[in-house]
């Protein structure tokens, strides 16, 4: 830990110290990622990680977070809560347009909110009526009142009538798309009317795509990208002569994901088994060079207000193999385990490697199945033909409720199958509770929930390092959500 704690202060001293003048002569960035986005629609839910990442610098929402998570106006200049978080009044900015000019009015907004309700966008399920007033106030009218509604109104605003979104993004955000040739790169173009004066400092920037992060890496190696998210170990393997890092956390759930519903998961001894079978700081040592903090919620530390963290389940691989034994497991009936894997994701490959290994010290006979991305969104997330995977559950917006909503036993994106009529009592009374402190104990009475049930493995809020190239670039910011916000980078000024 002290070697974890020396390197961490150092990444952040860099990170301090990197400062330059933003009217530097640098104003093109070329950053590499390993995944594309499935849809340029900001209003499809189903879209990739990186996918939101990227659009988060083409699109806003009414609000936009910042840093601490703290929102701000955006498209909406200001906003009111009234009767008890029953109405979000907001009243949209003067003079904003869209990046072909056109002006933003309230009627985009009332067209891009139902939309995005109507292809199931978290948390908008919860309005019941939209009402348009002196032309630039939008009034927005729940079902129950709810005083954590404001974080979903950061889905982006599009463009009424729009029918082409998944393949035409026109936003409000920084930057517009120029191309997008897929399996090559997206083109981002700087937004001259932007309703920010001086920002973004970047005049384009250029995402490419690699098949791996080893392609990846070569690339930041060899010069032809200037900068990539990586996680520890890749950061490890960079000179620090060349490059700076700079730290943030992936803000999402890293865990070993079971399928409650497929035999011999849906067993609850196996499951817990499972959970002390594994040594979490033994997969971040191995897999991670020790750079992460273990976590067994299935909400992020960053929400600290609502976390609830857990031993219930401490390293134990005794305890381990009497639950496997009480579930019909043991010498004669060894238990056979199916881990998939999106291969493109070698965090992910590294830790199915550690945790099958820890398995095999119990009897475990871990398969580890590499499968593409598509696949792996086919048949684990939507499908849920699996037994278990290891992935990574952001989410878009920055809110405790919308981790938790998966596990609803009625909600599409519950792939893991988890079903606790507990649970769901308890979920079902965070939506309705106005009482922040009532809240706060409901939001940990529900992953205390999750967690005695054993719903998965959690891991860890995996640490991510930004990689640019050193004396060239600073300007990194970090939120509380997985994102990169190209609009803050510049280029250093040379000397």
């Amino acid at each position: 830990m002290k070697k974890l704690f020396v390197l961490v202060i150092l990444i952040l001293t860099i990170f301090s110290a990197c400062v330059g003048d933003k009217a530097g002569n640098v104003k093109e960035l070329h950053y590499g990622f390993t995944t594309e986005p499935r849809t340029l629609d900001p209003l499809d839910p189903g879209n990739t990680a990186d996918g939101r990442s990227i659009l988060f610098n083409v699109f806003e929402g009414l609000v936009k977070p910042d840093t601490t998570g703290k929102f701000l106006p955006s498209v909406a200049e200001s906003w009111t809560i009234e009767q008890d978080g029953l109405v979000y009044n907001f009243k949209l900015r003067e003079g904003l347009q869209f990046h072909d000019g056109t002006p933003v009015t309230a009627v985009d907004v009332k067209f891009s909110l139902e939309t995005a309700a109507d292809l199931k966008y978290i948390g908008l399920d919860r309005i019941e009526e939209i009402i348009i007033t002196d032309g630039n106030i939008i009034s927005i009218v729940l079902k129950t009142p709810d005083l954590e509604f404001l974080p979903y109104m950061t889905v982006g605003i599009v463009k009424a009538g729009s029918t082409e979104r998944a393949t035409n993004a026109i936003g409000t955000g920084p930057f517009y798309i120029e191309s997008y040739t897929t399996q090559r790169n997206l083109v981002l173009k700087k937004f001259e009317n932007y309703r920010l004066d001086n920002i973004p400092y970047m005049e384009k920037v250029t995402i490419v795509f690699h098949e791996n992060y080893d392609a990846m890496i070569l690339s930041l190696r060899g010069g032809s990208i200037d900068g990539a998210d990586v996680t520890g170990s890749l950061a490890a393997q960079l000179d620090h002569r060349y490059f700076q890092i700079f730290h943030s956390n992936s803000n999402a759930v890293h865990l070993l994901a079971l399928n409650n519903a497929s035999a011999p998961l849906d067993d609850i001894r196996v499951r817990q088994a499972l959970n002390h079978v594994i040594d979490v700081q033994n997969v971040i040592d191995t897999a991670f060079f020790g750079l992460g903090i273990p976590s067994s919620s299935p909400i992020i530390p960053g929400l600290s207000t609502y976390y609830e963290n857990s031993s219930l389940y401490p390293y134990d691989p005794e305890k381990a193999r009497l639950l496997l034994a009480q579930a019909g497991f043991g010498a004669d009936r060894k238990l056979s385990l199916e881990i998939t894997v999106p291969s493109n994701y070698t965090m992910h490959v590294d830790t199915a490697q550690v945790i099958a290994n820890q398995l095999s010290e119990v009897g475990i006979d871990a398969n580890i199945k590499l499968v593409d991305w598509d696949t792996w969104l086919g048949d684990v997330y939507r499908n849920r033909n699996y037994q278990a995977t290891i992935i990574s559950l952001d989410s878009s917006v920055v809110s405790a409720k919308s981790f938790l909503t998966r596990y609803r036993s009625d909600h599409g994106n519950n792939f893991i199958n988890f079903n606790s009529p507990n649970f769901d009592m308890i979920f079902d009374s965070i939506l309705v509770e106005t009482d922040e402190d009532n809240r706060i104990r409901l939001y940990k009475e529900a992953q205390r929930n999750i967690i005695a049930n054993a719903a998965s493995v959690y891991l860890q809020d995996i640490f991510y390092f930004k990689a640019l190239r050193k004396d060239e670039y600073a300007g990194v910011v970090s939120y509380p959500l997985y994102c990169i916000d190209f609009s803050t980078i510049y280029g250093i000024e040379k000397n």
